[in-house]
């Protein structure tokens, strides 16, 4: 079941956005990722794998280990991740042990995604948590961000 997409989720996404477009000026890959529990910021990142030299510095590793700090728990209950990106096999291993309610996307990743892109790895029946999931959330602004990056990268 797909949660209801209302404005103030859509109103995340913009901050997940604008964190999207920090990490392009940074030269990392554009992608953002807020963290939010009953209706308040209590995480947010975007892509450092490169500033950091960390393969793990993905926008929703940041946001789900300063939601962490800031709640004082490893679980998430209650929490909803908002991103810019279809989530990876690493990221979405870490919300599934964070215990996070939903996760929304922006743009779908058909090579790594792992929430519907190259399968759907919440959907697995082995584990013991479900966490809801809605992509495409302002996927037209999201998909864009990411493609101006490569194509200026290319040239």
């Amino acid at each position: 079941m797909s949660p209801v997409v209302a404005d103030s989720d859509r109103a995340w996404m913009r901050h997940a956005l604008d964190l999207a477009n920090r990490a392009g000026e940074e030269g990392e890959v554009p992608v953002g990722a807020v963290m939010v529990k009953d209706g308040q910021l209590v995480g947010e990142g975007w892509n450092r794998v490169i500033g950091l030299n960390d393969p793990s510095a993905h926008a929703e590793i940041l946001a789900l280990r300063e939601a962490g700090q800031r709640l004082g728990n490893y679980r998430l209950p209650g929490c909803s991740l908002y991103v810019t990106l279809e989530p990876c096999a690493m990221c979405a291993g870490a919300m599934l042990h964070a215990r996070l309610e939903c996760v929304y996307f922006g743009a779908g990743d058909p090579k790594t995604g792992v929430l519907g892109g190259t399968f759907d790895l919440f959907a697995n029946y082995h584990h013991n948590h479900r966490i809801e999931t809605q992509g495409g959330l302002l996927d037209i602004e999201c998909s864009s961000l990411l493609k101006e990056f490569f194509r200026a990268r290319r040239q």
